[in-house]
């Protein structure tokens, strides 16, 4: 095993207050345990410990969408590689690396398409087992953790079970239900729960971090739900913010059955046309860097019959694109359900004078004028009917079939 590098001459005045953590928005109390674990891990790199104390070999970070869970993970495993003892400084070479995504010894797991295989976990998990280069930690981070199938999730087990002496598996899922992750791997790891930021807190980040103007931010991290990716994009792309006025129109549009069919049709479109668009650029610079690797343009001895017998590995290619490009559609499509079952929160808000803010403020007029002619129960099948369709596109359901049916449960109330 490589020697340890030596722990950095630490000045609390020249280091930042939150260090690697700081984009760990409202998340205090899981700040607090992953410090102390990465802490407790230092001391026993450094033979200070025979035992991890608060550190352990495998977590899971669970929370809402854009609640930071991998933002956590990849702050967590910055801290366990940082050169000042754990402390997660921010600045030194090893935070610098893992948050570059270039440390040798820390592996992100980003699943491109609707799963993670069971070929692709095993490779990994194999890696995995070898000795850290800097004599710290091999760390594998794997967002998305409840895409693994159940051959990866059992491959995945064995080596939590059983982990390398320096190996952490950091695992990212919405929830620890077993729809999620099975009960065997949530049992042997310690969980961290992210809860949603505030509107506030979101919006003070945009303000400070982001240079975002004082009331856009307010009004992006209403709209966005605590979701800190989605509150900067509403602030700075018009696009996005065109794409959820499309969205609340909706109720005004389901006037008969073929305006139903007419908003399926639209939606999906929308989300198709923002999934091209958001994986283009990636899908072209991985087949020029691909036909460059086999030779394509050359004019050399062979290089014809060469690029024919590649055509295997650009099948495969566009395989893995055309999964990536599903997933991609499914997350746009669900960001608009989200926004879509928010309009119908905030009409419940309204009709029941509850003491919350609506999310959608610049819909209040339309969601107000909706609660004054639905009553409660009808408001609330409405909401239940958004909430199917994302769960029945989650189990696989054509996204057209399921919002289809979903915009007719609309209409009728």
């Amino acid at each position: 095993m490589a020697a340890v590098k030596p722990s950095v001459a630490t000045d609390p005045e020249t280091l930042p207050a939150d260090g690697v953590f700081a984009d760990l928005i409202g998340q205090r109390e899981a700040v607090r345990v992953l410090r102390a674990a990465a802490a407790s891990a230092a001391r026993v790199v450094a033979g200070t410990a025979e035992s991890a104390g608060a550190m352990t070999h495998s977590w899971i970070f669970t929370g809402p969408p854009g609640s930071g869970r991998s933002v956590a993970a990849r702050a967590f495993a910055a801290a366990l590689q940082c050169d000042r003892d754990g402390i997660g400084c921010g600045v030194c070479h090893g935070c610098h690396t893992v948050l570059g995504g270039t440390h040798a010894d820390v592996r992100f797991v980003v699943p491109e398409g609707l799963s993670i295989s069971v070929g692709e976990m095993r490779a990994l998990v194999l890696r995995a087992g070898t000795a850290p280069s800097n004599g710290r930690w091999q760390v594998v981070v794997i967002s998305d953790a409840d895409r693994l199938t159940e051959a990866a999730g059992n491959a995945l087990l064995k080596a939590i079970e059983e982990p390398p002496p320096r190996t952490v598996f950091l695992l990212c899922a919405p929830s620890t239900h077993p729809d999620d992750i099975s009960v065997t791997i949530r049992s042997r790891c310690r969980v961290v729960p992210l809860v949603q930021p505030s509107a506030d807190a979101v919006a003070q980040v945009l303000m400070t971090r982001d240079g975002v103007a004082p009331d856009m931010a307010a009004w992006a991290a209403s709209a966005a739900q605590g979701h800190v990716g989605r509150a900067k994009r509403l602030a700075g792309d018009p696009q996005a913010r065109g794409r959820r006025d499309a969205v609340l129109a909706v109720p005004r549009r389901l006037t008969g059955v073929g305006a139903c069919y007419d908003a399926a049709s639209a939606l999906i479109e929308a989300a198709e046309a923002e999934a091209v668009a958001s994986v283009a650029d990636s899908d072209a610079a991985e087949r020029a860097a691909l036909e460059q690797a086999l030779g394509a343009g050359g004019t050399g001895r062979g290089a014809a019959s060469a690029m024919r017998g590649a055509a295997g590995q650009i099948k495969e290619l566009e395989r893995r694109q055309r999964s990536r490009a599903t997933r991609a559609q499914r997350d746009a499509l669900d960001r608009a359900l989200v926004d879509l079952a928010a309009f119908y929160r905030d009409v419940l808000v309204t009709t029941l004078r509850a003491p919350v803010r609506v999310v959608h403020a610049d819909s209040a007029e339309t969601s107000g004028a909706a609660a004054g002619r639905w009553a409660p129960e009808s408001t609330l099948r409405r909401l239940e009917a958004v909430l199917r369709c994302r769960d029945e596109i989650d189990q696989n359901v054509k996204p057209r079939i399921a919002v289809e049916a979903m915009m007719l449960a609309l209409w009728r109330g």
